[in-house]
């Protein structure tokens, strides 16, 4: 749902003259300057190195629910292929911003007895440490999905659904829980052009980027 909202502002954005999209599979979009590529194992770049140089940002939102997931897939999804996607880039684009999509309640201690958040804070760490031009991490809490955008995962669209009426007493009760799939998307161009004086962004910040 964030690659999603993420991909749609990238196509609209006049500055933007290139974009790449790495995945399990194509997002069956079509744009002049959208190519795609489709790769069964995320944690070996090797066979695709020559398309991955000349970039200045990666949006790393690749993911999974936690939920009924066993921790060892967990942090393969979660840890191991991020660490492989960006050890490859920058290596190949030592220049290039890397924004990392986490999630509130990481734990950059990764002592939390919370599995997600422990993951989470993990990678959060390997990829601040990676000698990037900059690395960020978006932490964003609940996420409205606009323009028609729906998750992959049954549950978060019935979800949404359910709580869609909600969103105005939410944002009015704790503004700086609510963000959007554009605002999000465009918070994250928005580092890669000018950075940010953060690098771990709350939801409050992504708001505030994306405005």
């Amino acid at each position: 749902m964030v690659g999603q909202g993420l991909l749609r502002e990238c196509l609209l954005d006049p500055d933007i003259e290139a974009v790449l999209t790495i995945g399990r599979t194509p997002t069956g979009q079509k744009h002049p300057k959208l190519r795609e590529l489709a790769r069964s194992n995320l944690l070996d770049f090797s066979a695709i190195e020559s398309d991955l140089s000349g970039y200045d940002a990666c949006f790393f939102c690749f993911g999974i629910s936690s939920a009924g997931t066993p921790e060892p897939e967990y942090e393969r999804i979660t840890y191991s292929i991020p660490v492989a996607a960006a050890q490859t880039l920058v290596r190949l684009n030592p220049g290039m911003t890397f924004v990392y999509v986490s999630g509130r309640g990481a734990d950059s201690s990764e002592k939390s007895s919370t599995m997600w958040a422990r993951i989470k804070g993990k990678a959060e760490n390997a990829l601040l440490a990676m000698p990037f031009k900059a690395t960020y991490v978006f932490r964003p809490a609940f996420i409205q999905p606009l323009h028609g955008i729906r998750s992959r995962t049954k549950i978060y669209n019935l979800l949404y659904v359910v709580f869609r009426p909600m969103v105005p007493l939410l944002k009015a009760i704790a503004p700086g829980s609510v963000t959007t799939t554009q605002q999000l998307g465009q918070a994250m161009i928005a580092v890669a052009k000018h950075g940010a004086p953060k690098r771990v962004m709350e939801s409050a910040d992504i708001s505030r980027f994306g405005a």
